[in-house]
């Protein structure tokens, strides 16, 4: 009898698991509210408006017993451009798209590319070069899981930054003085020039090169045509900064966690797949773009090789200024701008100048 009794118990332990794992999954109807501060003219909202939120909802709904709604939105309408980390944080939000460059506190060294001047002009290679350095530095997306309660769910490429203002310039010496607009780091490359740096941000664009509050703005091309600054400066340069990967869409960590596993996945992978079309979207656009500003009437131009070289010359030391003030942090810096530069160089990436990194 005791046998008989210890036969049944242990036919229903090693039962047990695939009764559980074949017990029916409770189907859910889930709500996620997806923000950023920019608008859609934003290539990257655009995709997260035309591609990440649909694809992610179409997944859902057909490989899983789920369904997604998602809340949008975009243009500051929930969360402002430099309060979309902070939002993804506390949960105001669930899903975000910002860039780190506006959190020079909270990530100072998530905007390495920026620290890296006349890099390439291939997106798809920029966001290439940024997965690889996130992928074998584990701080990068440590520091958001363990700080900030997110989630990284994919990178975001910009498109080439050029120059475009309401005066003509053939060399750097031209820019001394002028008061010229960007946005976190990337006034420095201004600072260096002479110029006067101006923080800004694109939805106040217009309304400031109108008004004279800036001259110029430090901007890739669907930023131009989109926010039609060519109306108040018609010279867009192509001195050719770099197409620069600084942003990133990411999901509050402890909703993430929360969601069924098959979601989870759907969201990653679709995640993914929005990370290298911001890379295949800008590469595509930037020449059609150029030639929309053209049949504007901007002035479209190119310097000669000599002015990059010049200016990125009065920038040689600033790169290694930047890895020895974040390494003092107790941060990476000197090993992420190194990756940067050699993972570049393995792209086929020419610096103008080789700014050397200890």
């Amino acid at each position: 009898m005791k046998f008989v009794r210890k036969l049944i118990l242990s036919t229903l332990v090693l039962a047990l698991p695939v009764m559980l794992s074949s017990a029916p999954v409770r189907a859910e109807d889930i709500k996620l509210r997806i923000a950023s501060g920019h608008p859609p003219a934003n290539t990257y909202v655009n995709l997260m408006q035309s591609f990440f939120v649909p694809e992610v909802t179409k997944r859902v709904a057909a490989k899983t017993k789920h369904k997604v709604e998602f809340i949008e939105g975009y243009g500051g309408s929930i969360v402002k451009v430099a309060d979309t980390l902070e939002g993804v944080q506390s949960g105001i939000i669930d899903i975000g798209g910002y860039n780190f460059g506006f959190e020079p506190s909270n990530l100072p060294l998530h905007a390495f590319q920026v620290m890296l001047p006349f890099g390439t002009m291939d997106p798809v290679k920029s966001v290439k070069i940024a997965r690889a350095v996130f992928d074998k530095v584990p701080y990068m997306t440590k520091v958001l899981e363990d700080k900030f309660n997110q989630v990284l769910i994919g990178l975001i490429a910009d498109n080439g930054y050029n120059l475009g203002t309401n005066f003509e310039w053939n060399k750097v010496a031209d820019l001394k003085g002028q008061k010229i607009a960007g946005a976190g780091l990337n006034l420095k490359w201004l600072e260096y020039a002479g110029a006067v740096p101006v923080q800004s941000s694109l939805p106040e664009s217009y309304t400031s090169m109108q008004t004279g509050v800036y001259n110029g703005w430090i901007m890739f091309p669907s930023g131009y045509v989109n926010f039609k600054l060519h109306e108040v400066g018609k010279y867009y340069t192509e001195i050719g900064f770099g197409a620069i990967t600084w942003h990133g869409l990411t999901m509050n960590k402890a909703r993430f966690n929360k969601l069924p596993k098959d979601v989870q996945k759907i969201i990653l992978e679709v995640g993914r797949e929005y990370e290298a079309l911001t890379g295949t979207a800008n590469l595509k656009s930037y020449p059609e773009q150029i030639e929309q500003l053209r049949k504007a009437g901007a002035v479209v131009k190119q310097l000669p090789d000599s002015v990059r070289v010049d200016w990125a010359n009065s920038l040689k030391n600033w790169p290694q200024e930047k890895a020895t003030e974040l390494d003092k942090m107790g941060l990476p810096g000197s090993q992420v701008l190194k990756l940067t530069l050699e993972e570049s160089e393995k792209l086929g990436h020419k610096w103008p100048v080789r700014y050397p990194i200890k």
